[in-house]
């Protein structure tokens, strides 16, 4: 009970960005869920939103929605934003806003991660990774028209009242094999062992998406050093290449960073106890997400990977999150496998009732049965 005194004072006061106002300072991050037909999200999906909602998060960011171009993924069961599957979102959107919480659309591509041998898969410089090439160097007509394709999805994202949306350069996928120089060798000028040449793509794309929905629509940037394939991954070699991206993004016009980690808590450098959240809201100026295992007694991957049957909520979690929002290491925190266990673990946790949160199983992942 004692830690849940701790945490009430800063993680369950209210926090506003734009015109959006938030209860408290939870929410729950996009996470694919498998849950769409032809891209677009079931009844069942805004349920599960809802529901999450009703337990106690104040924001909600959509599954990863592959933006309205024929490159940007090949999965049969991936969200997708385009106008065919625009109603679904709205009806997600809805339910949200019924509930009293607000959401953004996540905009994704999956670039040389996906893989159907058309010939369409593309990237900056032909690689998913550094030991696997795949598709093709994208040519300076096809950024355009990933360009566009952003901005064509970002403008539904706000025609069916989204507070914004979120631009997903993370875990490896093609904004992010933009920013890591294993996977851009670009010599045009948007590429090479500059941050400031491999950051140039994102941050042109998120300032036309600035451009074509004005100033009052929120644009979160979802950033990771680590990827899916290398855990020891860097985008940023230094705080100073880190502070060049965060500029960029930041002039661009975003609003919100979104720091994925595995775990919140460690630092990102040595001889420094700031964690990557800490300085992303130091060097960028924005307010700024924390995520990674929050609530989990492991790894947020070896939860997803090992074969023990529950995570569960821990004190200590809830003690370093109050902790790090009174250094000033973030404003926001996002819980995800958390949340997949018990739609309720933000009220939980609000009342001290630890011992009643339903701990997360790695079965969860494989339905919405825990929506209810």
């Amino acid at each position: 009970m004692a830690n849940a005194v701790l945490a009430r004072d800063a993680l369950f006061t209210p926090f506003q960005i734009k015109g959006v106002n938030l209860k408290n300072r939870f929410l729950m991050p996009a996470m694919q869920r498998g849950q769409c037909r032809d891209g677009a999200p079931s009844p069942e999906l805004a349920a599960y939103y809802k529901r999450r909602v009703e337990g106690g998060v104040s924001l909600v960011i959509g599954e990863s929605c592959a933006v309205d171009h024929p490159s940007a993924t090949a999965q049969p069961i991936a969200c997708r934003l385009n106008a065919q599957t625009l109603s679904a979102w709205a009806a997600c959107v809805s339910a949200v806003n019924e509930a009293g919480g607000e959401m953004l659309l996540q905009l994704w591509h999956e670039g040389a991660h996906r893989n159907d041998g058309d010939g369409a898969t593309l990237s900056p410089s032909g690689y998913a990774h550094p030991r696997l090439q795949r598709g093709h160097a994208a040519t300076k007509e096809e950024m355009s028209e990933l360009v566009d394709a952003y901005v064509r999805s970002a403008k539904m994202a706000q025609s069916i009242g989204a507070a914004g949306i979120e631009l997903h350069c993370a875990h490896g996928y093609l904004l992010d094999q933009f920013l890591w120089a294993k996977t851009n060798q670009r010599d045009d000028g948007y590429g090479g062992a500059d941050m400031a040449a491999r950051a140039r793509f994102p941050a042109e794309l998120l300032r036309a998406i600035r451009q074509a929905c004005g100033e009052e629509f929120v644009l979160s940037v979802r950033f990771s050093q680590w990827k899916e394939a290398d855990y020891e991954a860097r985008i940023a070699e230094t705080p100073e290449a880190l502070e060049t991206f965060l500029g960029m993004m930041r002039d661009a016009g975003a609003d919100l960073f979104h720091a994925s980690t595995r775990r919140f808590w460690e630092p990102a450098w040595p001889n420094s106890p700031d964690t990557l959240a800490g300085w992303t809201r130091r060097l960028g100026g924005l307010p700024t997400i924390a995520v990674g295992s929050v609530g989990l007694d492991r790894d947020v991957m070896q939860s997803f990977e090992d074969e023990q049957e529950a995570t569960t909520t821990t004190a200590a979690s809830l003690t370093r999150l109050r902790e790090g929002m009174d250094e000033g290491q973030f404003d926001l925190v996002a819980v995800g496998r958390s949340l997949i266990g018990d739609p309720d673990w933000v009220s939980k946790v609000q009342a001290g009732r630890f011992d009643d949160v339903r701990a997360f199983r790695k079965s969860d992942v494989q339905s919405l049965e825990w929506a209810d």
